[in-house]
């Protein structure tokens, strides 16, 4: 299956069960703007829930907040946003296409590095259990020769960049004969920036006086709120203080289903650190961050570390948890270390002192700043990509399955009963009752077993509990499990701890 083919799967099967809607679909919908359906908004609360319960209620130097979206508009220029906040842009002349040059170049250095992947899949193939990947890749001409092209293009693109040489940037594009992916042109415009903020007026009267942006990003929320956090909650070095919210980018190219859309939401957090302990806590966050993602069980094959080629103007470190959604591997999660530049900013455009007193050593000074952040979107189509399956059963039937990991499922169990009488809906009404006091307990009573099986499979839940005629007599039911589809006999009494234990959320924080 091509990606293209994969990710149109994931989104008609999103859409059919009231995952993810097109936004506005009753007028043709809205370019890039999606509805969360109402096994979507579960899954997306689910998300959200283990990332702060993670991240604020598991660490007690970290807490939480909820910031306006509307900010003092000079915000953004303390934040370089107004400023610098840019794509480069470049148009196809012949099919009309607008396209971020730096997406172009990524995409071409992607290609090169799918060789490099099938030569170690073949060199895998051919020498088996003998087959050692790190001297293949350092002693192959074929690799060679890739990587070289690929650290080439990379330090050409890193030049360009840091000197704002779009030219160059032109250049390199035109060098390396990259097509418009719709016409087959080369035939391009010049590159040139392009700012993403969305502008709006506050107030009745218009004019540049009331000139509010919608945030591009929840950070500078937090970084505003330093002062007010710190005092009001006694906090000491290191500290956090963690968000999820809206942010809003007027991207060049919105595209790749919710991947990459105009209005998202981020879950960030902001760790103020004494300033020279900026690199430990980086490389702490780092780690802390990839160990999260593999506790959601989607494969750790899944994910890859990509150190950032150019550094934002705030950071002196940055790097990327990139995640194999169907189209590639791409950025799931960014760790930044973001130095004392905002805070110091905010200082300067503010006049207000942003510092840290350390009553040991006496010193006030700006802290300095390590920053995780993860697209929540993002997260959700990474756990949706992974989850999908299909497959072929015994006898030749198939089923579409989500086999997505039970403590984020939107639907922990269904209730069954086994027909519609003989006291068995009452009885299965009894247990849904007693169930969906903890979880997100569903009731199905229509169509045959097997059916209402299919249907529970193409949503992800991860029980099913049939209440047959047996139930009324010894107070047991079945349950069977989602992806293996094994069935056990459980007491009706001992549900609770049997569903908890199976699907609950703390099952992620042992691992």
């Amino acid at each position: 299956m091509s990606a293209e083919d994969g990710l149109k799967k994931i989104i008609s099967h999103a859409k059919e069960y009231g995952f993810v809607f097109p936004s506005s679909e009753i007028y043709d919908g809205l370019s890039a703007a999606y509805d969360y359906g109402q096994l979507g908004s579960e899954l997306k609360n689910n998300l959200k829930q283990y990332w702060w319960t993670s991240m604020v209620r598991m660490n007690d130097n970290i807490v939480g907040i909820d910031a306006a979206i509307f900010m003092h508009p000079t915000t953004w220029k303390a934040s370089g946003h107004v400023d610098a906040f840019n794509d480069p842009l470049i148009d196809n002349k012949d099919s009309k296409k607008r396209y971020r040059a730096d997406v172009l170049i990524e995409e071409y250095i992607g290609k090169i590095e799918a060789k490099i992947n099938k030569d170690v899949a073949k060199g895998k193939k051919k020498f088996g259990a003998d087959f050692s990947e790190e001297v293949f890749r350092t002693t192959n001409p074929n690799i060679l020769r890739r990587q070289n092209k690929i650290d080439e293009i990379k330090s050409k693109f890193k030049a360009a960049m840091g000197a704002d040489d779009l030219d160059a940037v032109k250049a390199l594009i035109e060098e390396l004969e990259i097509a418009c992916p719709i016409s087959g042109s080369k035939n391009w415009t010049d590159v040139r920036q392009f700012n993403l903020m969305f502008k709006t007026e506050l107030g009745a009267v218009s004019g540049d006086s009331g000139v509010v942006y919608l945030r591009p990003e929840t950070a500078q929320g937090i970084f505003v709120n330093y002062l007010n956090v710190q005092k009001s909650g006694r906090m000491k070095l290191p500290f956090g203080i963690a968000q999820i919210g809206k942010a809003f980018r007027n991207e060049i190219i919105a595209r790749q289903f919710i991947f990459r859309m105009r209005e998202f939401e981020q879950m960030e957090m902001q760790f103020f650190v004494k300033p020279g302990t900026q690199e430990e806590w980086y490389n702490h966050w780092k780690d802390a961050r990839k160990n999260w993602h593999y506790s959601l069980g989607l494969g750790e094959e899944s994910y890859r570390l990509h150190d950032h080629i150019k550094l934002a103007h705030y950071a002196d470190a940055a790097c990327d948890i990139e995640f194999s959604f169907p189209m590639g591997f791409k950025e799931l999660e960014g760790i930044h270390s973001r130095t004392d530049f905002d805070l110091k900013s905010h200082e300067d455009h503010s006049g207000k002192k942003l510092r840290f007193f350390d009553p040991e050593t006496k010193e006030s000074f700006v802290p300095y700043v390590v920053e995780t952040s993860i697209g929540l979107d993002r997260l959700f189509l990474a756990v949706l990509s992974k989850a999908y399956t299909e497959e072929k059963l015994d006898g030749g039937a198939e089923r579409i399955v989500l086999k997505i990991p039970p403590a984020i499922a939107p639907i922990k169990a269904a209730v069954l009963p086994l027909i519609k009488k003989d006291g068995l809906p009452e009885k299965a009404k009894e247990v849904l009752k007693q169930l969906r006091i903890k979880h997100n307990v569903q009731y199905d009573e229509k169509d045959a077993i097997g059916r209402r099986y299919r249907r529970q499979d193409a949503i992800g839940t991860p029980l099913c509990i049939t209440i047959d005629h047996d139930s009324l007599n010894d107070n047991t039911v079945t349950v069977r499990e989602r992806d293996g589809m094994t069935q056990e006999r459980v007491l009706i009494s001992d549900l609770d701890s049997y569903v908890d234990s199976n699907v609950g959320m703390h099952v992620l924080f042992s691992k």
